[in-house]
C-alpha cells in the first residue's frame, strides 16, 4: 500500500484528508502543491492528475482520486475496518452524503470568504459570509436538538462519521473569513467533540479543544 496525498497545508479539504487519515492511523506520503500564490493546481502536470484543476488529489497504488468527500468516503470503506465511520445502513448512508453536500456549500462560502480575504480571491465576500452564517444557523439548530435527544453527532450514529470530518475544517477556519461563530454555541460544542475524537490532528488555524469541563 502506497498512498500519497497531493496537498496544500492550508486547505481545508486536505485538512480532512489528513485528518481521517490520522484517525485511522494510516501511513501516507504527501506531495505539496503551491494552490497559492503558485497556482500549481491549474499546471499542466496537476491537471493530468485531475482535470478539474481542485485539491485535494489521492493516490493509492494505482488508484487516482479526486474531490474530499469521494476521498474520505473511498479510505473510510477501505481502510476502516470498524465500518463506523462511513456505515453500510442505507438510512444512515443518506445521512452521511446528506451531510458531504453541506460540507460543500460550507466550502462555497466559508471558504470562499477566506479566500477572498486571506489570497486575495475576486469573490463576493458579502455573499459568501451570508451563505455561511445561514449554515451555520441550521447547524446550530440541528446540533441542538441532536443534544436534547442525546446525539452529539452530525447523523444518527451515536459516533462520528465523514460526515463530521467534511463540515468540520471550514466551520473551524470560518473567522480567516470574517465569520463569527459566537451565536452558534451548539455548533461550537459539536467542533469541541470532533477535536476530541482520538488521532485527532491540527493544521494552521485549528487547535485542540481544551480540557473538558468535569460535570460537578
Amino acid at each position: 500500500m502506497t498512498i500519497t496525498l497531493h496537498d496544500f497545508e492550508l486547505s481545508g479539504n486536505c485538512y480532512k484528508l489528513r485528518l481521517l487519515m490520522s484517525i485511522l492511523k494510516l501511513d501516507y506520503a504527501i506531495t505539496p502543491v503551491d494552490f497559492y500564490p503558485g497556482r500549481e493546481h491549474k499546471s499542466d502536470a496537476f491537471l493530468r492528475l485531475n482535470p478539474f484543476g481542485q485539491l485535494p488529489v489521492l493516490q493509492d497504488d494505482d488508484l487516482t482520486l479526486s474531490d474530499s468527500g469521494a476521498i474520505l468516503a473511498y479510505l473510510a470503506k477501505k481502510y476502516d475496518a470498524s465500518g463506523l465511520w462511513f456505515p453500510d445502513d442505507p438510512a444512515i448512508l443518506a445521512e452521511v452524503l446528506r451531510w458531504h453536500a453541506v460540507a460543500d456549500d460550507i466550502t462555497a462560502t466559508s471558504s470562499a470568504a477566506r479566500l477572498a480575504l486571506g489570497m486575495f480571491y475576486d469573490l463576493d465576500l458579502e455573499k459568501a459570509q451570508q451563505g455561511a452564517h445561514r449554515l451555520f444557523r441550521l447547524m446550530d439548530e440541528h446540533l441542538w436538538f441532536g443534544e436534547r435527544e442525546g446525539r452529539d453527532w452530525l447523523c444518527s450514529p451515536a459516533h462520528p462519521t465523514t460526515a463530521d470530518i467534511a463540515c468540520f475544517p471550514y466551520v473551524m477556519l470560518s473567522e480567516e473569513g470574517g465569520i463569527a461563530r459566537q451565536d452558534y454555541p451548539a455548533l461550537r460544542r459539536w467542533t469541541d467533540r470532533v477535536r476530541r475524537v482520538p488521532g485527532f490532528v491540527v493544521m494552521s488555524g485549528i487547535f485542540p479543544a481544551g480540557k473538558a469541563l468535569e460535570t460537578p
